[in-house]
């Protein structure tokens, strides 16, 4: 493993831990420092979802609704879809206060209004790209460009994994589309690719060609990979390359997998009335599924589990992407199941340890998008200088909102939180400063937050 002898952990290894570490790199390491929260789910709304009519209410901009955007908020701007002089759009929904500090969420998010005094939301978030790969990557990476590890695969390479019969990271994807950014979303980059996030689906077989071909029985399979084992460590005896190792645990994972993933991805075996507070209906493929799914997979010692949705790009470009109806019908799909979510984790005292991440990779405009202004749907453009993610679960303050934005939504004017501020603080919570947890490649020790990144010490609790 000499390879891995070149990461970096605060100057040691996380792979230093003798000869259980070298022959399973996915075993359990310590962390730098106590930490607030042993697992992860971040549930991504691919493309955007429109802040300004679920969290960030500004009362002025509806007043100015259907006047030219101020030159002094867009001179200078590049937008996705959008020249000239556009107008302003105010909210066309309905917005009410909750929880015992008041927070501001509209009437498309009525289950995330029940749940307000779980929630912390920011409202002061920023990124540096305005299309949907190189954001979802800069969110994901810290890197607009591919190559990086994304975020599940630094945690588990600095945690390990608490179940050695079921990946460190698992992936899930609803609405039949991946993220913008592919793979590389949940890919290894440079760290070894042990630490890859695993594809499991709600419908069909959990994990593609897991299973065993026709003819071969489970002490076939056995004998079949103790062979491989055997010349597999014989190359890595001789060559020392990182991932021979990894072929090998992650041969043996597989046939673990064979046995463990069946059960856990049954979501069958749930009570009618879990299934009835997510939304769920076994067989399918839905967000609702996977996040029974998820949570299953927290309870089951997964490390890092990431919910990808797609479509929240709300241009406006069809009756789908109007921020009326048609975020009505998105968020029904989505916000009753994240809220049952966040109640199923409290119930079986989970949530205490579990940190959950919602939101996009950017946010939506505050006028109409130069493509459709002309037409009845209502649609943003992508903006990323202001937008809104929340946050719930163990070491983040309940019940907050955190951040503002000017009293039309352009600009964040309190407590900015740039998406490498986002990333050092998930670390901090997980028990790392995220300057130390790094991997020396091509003679760089390379972090996650490259060398950016500021913890928001004010939503922690």
């Amino acid at each position: 493993m000499e390879a891995l002898a070149g990461s970096a952990l605060r100057g040691a290894s996380p792979f230093l831990g003798g000869a259980k570490a070298a022959l399973n790199p996915m075993a359990v390491r310590p962390p730098q420092f106590a930490p607030k929260v042993k697992r992860v789910i971040y549930l991504h709304m691919s493309g955007g979802p429109p802040h300004l009519d679920l969290f960030d209410y500004k009362p002025e901009l509806v007043k100015r609704d259907g006047q030219l955007a101020p030159d002094d908020f867009i001179k200078g701007k590049k937008f996705a879809f959008t020249t000239g002089t556009p107008k302003l759009m105010g909210t066309p929904r309905q917005f009410t206060q909750h929880g015992r500090e008041g927070i501001w969420i509209s009437d498309a998010a009525p289950h995330f209004q029940s749940i307000a005094d779980e929630l912390c939301v920011i409202k002061s978030m920023h990124t540096d790209q305005f299309n949907h790969a190189p954001a979802e990557l800069l969110l994901f990476t810290g890197s607009p460009r591919q190559g990086r590890p994304s975020l599940g695969s630094w945690v588990t390479y600095g945690l390990g994994s608490e179940n050695e019969n079921l990946p460190g990271f698992v992936v899930l994807i609803s609405s039949g589309v991946q993220p913008s950014a592919g793979s590389s979303a949940w890919g290894t980059g440079f760290l070894p690719s042990v630490f890859q996030g695993v594809q499991c689906r709600s419908k069909g077989d959990p994990v593609l060609y897991v299973g065993d071909p026709p003819g071969m029985d489970r002490a076939m399979r056995r004998q079949t990979l103790d062979a491989l084992r055997s010349l597999n460590e014989l190359q890595a005896a001789e060559l020392g390359h990182p991932e021979t190792a990894t072929r090998i645990a992650q041969y043996e994972l597989a046939f673990r997998m064979q046995a463990s993933v069946p059960e856990v991805m049954d979501i069958s075996r749930e009570p009618a009335n879990v299934l009835e507070a997510y939304g769920a209906k076994p067989g399918e493929a839905s967000f609702a599924n996977n996040c029974v799914l998820g949570r299953r997979l927290l309870e089951q010692g997964v490390r890092f589990v990431q919910l990808f949705d797609w479509g929240w790009d709300f241009h406006g470009t069809s009756p789908k992407e109007d921020i009326r109806n048609g975020l009505t019908e998105k968020m029904a799909r989505t916000d009753k199941p994240v809220a049952a979510l966040i109640r199923d984790l409290k119930q079986r005292g989970l949530l205490d340890d579990t940190l959950v991440v919602w939101g996009g990779e950017f946010g939506r405009t505050p006028f109409r998008e130069g493509r459709t202004a002309a037409s009845e749907v209502l649609g943003r453009d992508h903006y990323p200088d202001a937008f809104s993610l929340m946050l719930a679960g163990g070491g983040v303050k309940h019940g907050i909102s955190y951040g503002e934005t000017d009293e039309l939504g352009f600009s964040v004017v309190k407590n900015k939180v740039h998406v490498h501020d986002l990333q050092a603080t998930i670390l901090q919570l997980l028990g790392f400063d995220h300057t130390a947890l790094s991997f020396r490649f091509q003679g760089r020790d390379f972090r996650l937050t490259d060398v950016h990144g500021q913890v928001v010490n004010d939503i922690l609790a």
